[in-house]
């Protein structure tokens, strides 16, 4: 390990003895309850990855363990479960290894040990050469450990043929990525689930069925197969996409310039033509006064964006025998998902901003007291969803599409990160729900980028915020405009029913308030002054402009 000497803290001066050496330690149920009450309780909490910080923990439950194993190493894999007070659970996966060395970053290390006559250190196997090596091969050869459950899976796309490097991508969020003979990356699920995982099941499905170009290629999996119906996805491995970063950076840096030009090129926010939302448009009808003002790389882009996102919705759409990707009508069933899932979340976003209604003012104070007085009316448009008015289908989807989750590589655009929306739970992810929702995931993020760029960028243009968010909502209008004559037009020309125009812009509608109530939850409890931007979005929707 290459990293900067970093004294490792006090607390692995006391050696934990146990009698069991490495190979067989996980045998010992002395170590079992050792490792999860005192060891793994004190490592996770400092960890990115764990998602419970907020809770209070009850207690660490070992679930499973695997051996991975060559002629010299022998290392672990680990499940556990954490239990909270407040009732419910979330699993992990930890990869495990046992060094003699003092490790070079104290964050990696669970505990100093004595195994048999052995002292060293626990430590988070996944930073440890030799591990990622043998991670590689084995999926490389289709590896099934030995009286275990845990399956490595070469995609048909790998055409490695031996380990040459690895590296760790970015910083490490919820997940762990490495990048291996610089052209493939293995995401490790820290957080897990008994159910594949969403990302990885898409994935291989647009690689391998739906032959969608614009997403990395799927090359490779780690499961724990349990039976056909019971796996959790520990690993995926596709395709490194060379890219000059996200979407949302991208969008930022050119609505930086188009505002900038507002001065620059004298422009009149009142005197800009306006549109009705939905409007199709393509780049060659848009006003030449309006362009004056944006150019039009901004309206190509959308286009093009739009066109992959039609083609991954046809791709997730063409299955006709695998049941877990073909289309679906709008049930009742689904309706009473829809509807009370909805209701629960919209319940808990009203005592949200009836509690932080303190720390709101101006135009966010004002739409926020919108909100509370129409909270009625919204809660109608929510139960306003009769599947009996619908003859469009439900597919898999993104369910979690927004411009962080689009890179950007030589002009065009690679869609990433199935994963769904971080809120849901694995069964509710992988509900099939309309397309538009997608659709209506990337129009919020179009709303959000225009307004993060006023925010971030607020002494550079001399009009005040009024004139800016006026001319935004413009802007914001066009670009759905340009999005939907693409994206429309692309789908129905392949036949994925997406329905007629009344059925599209009801299920929009429905969509963009669902993800502007969604959007309130983390705005309200992190940064409330851009709660205007889901609050302005749920306004317009409420005054017939969205």
């Amino acid at each position: 390990m290459k990293d900067k000497q970093v004294t490792v803290s006090a607390h692995f001066d006391r050696v934990q003895v146990f009698e069991n050496e490495w190979r067989f330690l996980f045998e010992s149920p002395e170590f079992a309850e050792t490792f999860c009450q005192d060891i793994l309780e004190p490592f996770i909490l400092k960890q990115r990855w764990y998602a419970g910080k907020s809770s209070a923990m009850k207690y660490i439950e070992l679930l499973d363990f695997f051996k991975l194993e060559d002629e010299v190493n022998c290392f672990y894999g680990v499940l556990f479960e954490v239990n909270f007070k407040e009732a419910f659970v979330q699993d992990y996966f930890l990869p495990l290894a046992f060094v003699k060395e003092q490790p070079t970053q104290d964050s990696i290390v669970l505990a100093k040990v004595q195994l048999k006559n052995e002292i060293g250190y626990l430590i988070d196997g996944i930073y440890l050469e030799e591990m990622r090596k043998l991670i590689f091969e084995n999926i490389l050869h289709n590896k099934k450990e030995k009286n275990s459950l845990v399956r490595f899976r070469k995609g048909s796309r790998l055409k490695a043929t031996a380990y040459e490097s690895s590296k760790f991508l970015g910083v490490e969020q919820s997940n762990t990525s490495i990048v291996f003979n610089g052209n493939y990356i293995l995401k490790i699920f820290r957080r897990i689930y008994v159910d594949q995982n969403p990302d990885y099941e898409i994935s291989k499905f647009l690689t391998e069925t739906g032959h969608f170009k614009n997403t990395p290629a799927y090359l490779g999996s780690i499961n724990l197969n349990f039976s056909d119906k019971n796996t959790i996805t520990l690993g995926l491995m596709q395709e490194l996409i060379p890219n000059e970063g996200d979407a949302w950076s991208y969008f930022l840096k050119v609505l930086d310039e188009v505002f900038m030009n507002l001065q620059k090129n004298k422009i009149d926010i009142k005197a800009l033509p306006e549109i009705a939302l939905f409007t199709k448009l393509h780049p060659s009808d848009i006003p030449k006064d309006f362009l004056k003002w944006t150019g039009i790389d901004l309206f190509n882009k959308t286009a093009t964006l739009a066109r992959r996102t039609a083609q991954m919705h046809i791709a997730l759409g063409s299955e006709t025998k695998d049941t877990s990707f073909t289309s679906q009508n709008f049930t009742n069933d689904y309706s009473v998902w829809l509807k009370n899932r909805l209701i629960y979340q919209f319940e808990n976003r009203v005592n949200l901003i009836e509690n932080n209604m303190h720390r709101l003012d101006e135009m966010p104070l004002e739409l926020a007291h919108e909100f509370l007085n129409n909270k009625k009316e919204l809660r109608t448009r929510f139960l306003d969803f009769d599947e009996t008015k619908l003859k469009g289908e439900r597919i898999r989807i993104h369910g979690d599409y927004h411009l962080g989750q689009v890179l950007v590589s030589d002009g065009d655009f690679f869609i990433i990160d199935f994963e769904g929306e971080p809120e849901s739970t694995i069964r509710d992810r992988k509900v099939k729900q309309p397309p538009l929702k997608d659709v209506a995931g990337m129009f919020r993020s179009f709303h959000y980028a225009i307004y993060a760029t006023i925010f971030n960028n607020k002494d550079k243009y001399p009009q005040n915020n009024e004139e800016l968010f006026e001319a935004g909502e413009k802007l914001y209008k066009y670009m759905v405009g340009v999005f939907m004559n693409t994206y429309v037009s692309f789908v129905q020309s392949k036949n994925l029913n997406i329905g007629y125009q009344s059925e599209i812009n009801f299920l929009l509608k429905y969509c963009l308030l669902e993800k502007a109530v969604y959007e309130l939850g983390y705005e309200l409890n992190s940064r409330p002054r851009w709660a205007i931007i889901p609050l302005k979005g749920i306004s317009n929707i409420l005054n017939n402009q969205d």
